[in-house]
């Protein structure tokens, strides 16, 4: 029984370890030579309309590049140019239970039965990338991915805080090696 516990116990220390950001980054930049940056210019170089979602992660990254002491400069003067996207992904997703069991009386017969295929529905959800690119070479040489998901469902607030963090844990990888 004690044994049961503490593997559960283990299980559970491992998973809260596990990172929610993957990211990657090119072996050959030297971070430290990066002084400055701003966001990548539009690919049709006119300003679109902002979201809500990305109005909350530009100013979290804003907060970021300002923690990693890197100053904003206009885009052609900046080292660093930043690029963000939300990739949608679709899972399925299990509705309820979807399991039924009955047993059955009737004319001195017994019966019973067993259903089990749950419903399924599909689910589309945001991920969140963040890539760095030096603004000579036009090359990425930094790249963070969140394992964490937004979704139509969430509130207002829970939206920002889930941005907020998955930024913060996204730049506590920035620079790599340190």
């Amino acid at each position: 029984m004690i044994r049961l516990l503490l593997i559960s116990m283990f299980a559970v220390a491992i998973t809260g370890c596990a990172s929610n950001v993957v990211t990657d980054y090119d072996s050959g930049a030297a971070f430290s030579d990066y002084s400055s940056w701003n966001f990548a210019p539009t690919k049709d170089g006119e300003d679109a309309y902002v979201s809500l979602d990305g109005a909350r992660i530009r100013t979290a990254i804003e907060r970021e590049m300002e923690r990693e002491n890197l100053e904003q400069r206009a885009a052609g003067e900046a080292d660093l140019l930043v690029t963000w996207r939300i990739v949608t992904e679709e899972r399925l997703e299990r509705v309820g239970s979807g399991f039924g069991f009955g047993l059955g009386f009737g004319s001195g017969n017994f019966g019973w039965g067993i259903s089990a295929p749950p419903p399924i529905e599909k689910v589309e959800e945001g991920k969140l990338v963040v890539e760095l690119v030096d603004s000579q070479n036009k090359q990425v040489v930094w790249r963070a991915a969140s394992r964490r998901y937004l979704n139509e469902s969430q509130s207002s607030e829970s939206r920002q805080e889930l941005i907020d963090e998955i930024v913060t844990d996204m730049f506590e990888k920035y620079p790599p090696g340190v």
